[in-house]
This record gives structure tokens, sequence and C-alpha cells, in this order.
């Protein structure tokens, strides 16, 4: 729900250009003045001015330093005018990271000449093993600052919609969130360890406002307290079916776990929603809405969503390779029963093969990556690790029938209860599962036909005579 930050300020699905520094030419040095010392000169020629002169020069920079201190801490205090709001965008179509939307807080202080959103969906493209960190899980994400309107017209172009929450908060908790969003965004405090359903660019704004205003902002509950992670996943998945597939199958049973109200804000719209209905107690115990006033800063126009041909869907890709697999099968059981080799060895490698590679990906998900949501993943009973080697080692020249029989059995018991504990919504991994059944049943050859029986029964006879 967020993108990385190349050498630039970055939100979700969003990488905006370097906000350079204006470049001030230094000015060039003067004349040098009498007894070798100039104010503009280089500092190797500072030694040559007298004593006292460089010891003045030392207390005035002194006291130069400690004013300047003072007057920051001073601007860091908001004033009666200060403003804060949630900001949050649509989801997009752009990639995989901007499918779920994206949250930011912004600070407003029109004294202060202060309007800064902060924005926890940031990470480095140019860090170091960068795809085996994402894949694992261990890539640092980090919060960054920047003004709306430098990221305002890339959402408007990608036509996403920017919705502002204006908080009724109190001078007190406004100061206190952004001294918190402040201290974070300090370089040694702003890398956190990115988790998708439980650490992200949207429940990272909920906990700051909830520590701004001391556990006093109240949550109405108003989403769906029965649906799962992956349920709340799904809903912003449906244009992108290979996604939503490779997704589902990588996920374990922490995904099936009913998220309720308060996890279910790990999506910023669901965030947008409970903060709507929220309220906020005061000291005197009474409560008042969490949000004074909403706008929207841009309305998505409403154009027909683009759905993908029929033929680019995994149900419809894995539907065609059963048929093709399932022809195959039938062509075999009739050499069979005719007595002829069927020569589809060459398939059950390749099928198998393929699925034993997805499936040590998927173990790799469980046990090699800090993800949390990759665990015990009932996928893995039929997308088989160990498909791959043992399906060479039970389809090569030297392996007997019963042992032939003993892995095919073995796998096609797997593959039954895995479909039955499947969580992938589609039906394309049941449809994946019952090819790959196909070719276990397909192990065990057919009866043999009458004709055949007869004719090895007279050739016997004759052998014997």
């Amino acid at each position: 729900m967020g993108n990385g930050k190349k050498a630039a300020i970055t939100t979700n699905g969003v990488m905006t250009k370097r906000v350079n520094r204006l470049a001030v030419d230094h000015p060039q040095p003067p004349p040098k003045s009498g007894r070798g010392f100039t104010v503009w000169g280089q500092s190797r020629r500072l030694w040559k001015a007298p004593f006292c002169f460089r010891r003045g020069l030392g207390v005035a920079t002194t006291l130069f330093i400690l004013h300047s201190s003072l007057c920051t801490t001073q601007a860091q205090q908001l004033s009666p005018s200060a403003r804060v709001s949630l900001i949050t965008y649509g989801p997009g179509n752009e990639d995989i990271s901007s499918s779920f939307g994206h949250t930011e807080i912004r600070i407003q202080d029109p004294v202060m000449g202060l309007d800064r959103n902060y924005s926890y969906g940031g990470f480095d493209y140019d860090a170091d093993y960068f795809i085996l960190k994402f894949l694992r899980g261990t890539l640092p994400y980090h919060i960054s600052a920047h003004n709306l309107y430098q990221v305002l017209y890339y959402y408007q172009q990608t036509n996403r919609s920017v919705r502002e929450q204006t908080l009724n908060f109190s001078l007190r908790q406004k100061q206190r969130l952004y001294d918190l969003l402040e201290e974070n965004y300090r370089p040694e405090n702003r890398l956190y360890s990115y988790r998708f359903y439980y650490d992200n660019c949207a429940t990272r704004p909920r906990d700051r406002l909830m520590q701004a205003t001391s556990d006093s902002l109240l949550f109405q509950n108003v989403l769906d307290s029965t649906k799962t992670f992956r349920q709340w996943m799904n809903d912003y998945l449906g244009e992108k079916p290979w996604e939503r597939f490779g997704m589902n199958l990588a996920l374990g049973a922490p995904a099936d776990e009913r998220a309720g109200a308060w996890r279910a804000m790990y999506l910023p719209n669901n965030l947008h929603d409970q903060l709507a209905r929220a309220l906020i107690r005061q000291p005197n115990g009474q409560t008042i809405a969490a949000v004074s006033d909403e706008s929207p800063l841009f309305i998505q126009a409403d154009i027909a969503k683009k759905t993908p041909p029929i033929v680019l869907f995994p149900e419809f890709v894995f539907a065609v390779l059963g048929l093709l697999v399932g022809w195959l099968t039938v062509q075999q059981y009739r050499r069979q029963q005719a007595g002829q080799a069927s020569g589809l060895v060459w398939l059950d490698r390749l099928l198998f093969g393929f699925v034993g590679l997805c499936g040590w990906l998927l173990f790799l998900l469980w046990v090699a990556t800090d993800h949390g949501v990759t665990a015990w993943n009932s996928t893995l009973l039929w997308l088989m690790p160990l498909h791959l080697p043992l399906i060479f080692w039970a389809t090569n020249k030297r392996a007997t029938p019963v042992r032939k029989r003993q892995y095919f059995g073995v796998t096609a018991l797997l593959i039954i209860v895995g479909a039955v504990l499947s969580r992938v919504p589609g039906g394309a991994d049941t449809i994946l599962a019952l090819t790959l059944l196909i070719r276990c049943v397909a192990q065990f050859g057919p009866m043999p036909s009458r004709q055949l029986v007869r004719q090895q029964t007279s050739e016997s006879l004759r052998k014997s005579l």
C-alpha cells in the first residue's frame, strides 16, 4: 500500500520528482584586506587574524548557533490556527502496490507557513539486495514528508480520489501529533518493518492519532467485523486476476482470521470510514465528533473499468490446460488397453516438477520470510514441494509399479484434502488440482479388455505347450 523512494519523495503508487533546493552561489571573495585576514577568504587564512578577534568571532558564532536553536524550537510550536487532517487516496490500477489506496497525515499552520504531509509508504529502490529483501519481507519502509500539491496532480491524472478529513483535535492534541510525526521523521527513527496486514501506511497513521489523543479517540466499529483479512484484501483485487490468484496461493492460515473493525483498518478506505464515525472524549467526559469537516480534493471520474479478456484469467488458462491433459490421458488409456506403451512420463515430470517448484517457493515464504501471514498454508498439500525431485524417483526406468502407485496414491489423497481446505477464490486452484488428480488416477492403468485377456491367455498356453 505504499511505493518506494528513489532519491525522491514517494507516496502510494507515485514517485514525485526531487524537490531541489534553490542553488545559491557562494559569493565571490572580495579583495584581500590587510594583515592577511579576509571574511570571505579560504579558511586556511583565518589563523592570520589577531587572537582576540578570533576569540570574539568564536563567541559570536556560538551565540548565533544558540539563538538559531532557540528560534527553531519556537518555530515548532503550532499556533491556534493550526489544522490537522487525514488524507485518503483511493485505490489505483497502476500496479499491485496502488490497489489498496494510501493514507497520509497533513499538518497545516498558516502562521508558521507550514503545510506538510507525512507518509509511511516509502521504501528505497536502490537498497542492497532489493528483490531479496522485498520477497523475504525484510525491506525497510520509512516515513517521508512532502507538500500535498507535489503529488495531487499525479492522483488526478491516474483518476484516484483524494479525500481530506479535518480532525477535531484540541491545540494540545495537534501539537502532540506534530511532535510525534517530527520525532518519527528524524533520520534515526524513519525506518520500520512493514507488515501487510499489521503494520503499514494506514495502521501507522491510525496509531499516531491514538497516541496524540491519549486513547481518547473512540472508534464506533462501523465495519463488518466478521470478514477475514483475506476477504478484505480480495475486495480490491477483482480487476487483477493473476495478482489475486498468486497472493491467495501464498497466504496461509493467519489470513483467514477475522480482522475485526480495529485490524480491518489496515486498508486506507476502512480507516477513513471508521474515522468518519469516530468520537473524541473530552476532559469533562463529553464526546464530540472526531471529524469536524470532510472535503473531496479530487473526485474520481466515473469511467468504465477495464476488465481483462477472459483468456487472460487463470481459470481459463488452467481450464485449457486441464482439457489438454485430459485428452492426452484418454489417449494414454486407449493405448494401455491395447497393450501399448503410454509414453507420457514427460508430461508427469513436467506437471509435477513445476508444481514442486511452486511448492518450494511457498514453503520458503513460510519458513524463510518475515511476512507473518504465509505460515500454515494448506495449499502446500497439493503444491507439495517434495514433488521435486520425487516425481523423477517415481517415474524412472527402475521404478517398480508398486513404488509408482504408492507415490501417486498418496499424492492423490493430498490433492483432495488440499482442495477441500483451499481458501483461494475463483476456482483456478481447484481446476489445477483436478488436472493433477487426473494424472494420478491414470497411473493405476485401465482394466485390460476381454479380447486382450483372451489373446494373452492363448499366447501363454501356446508357450506352455
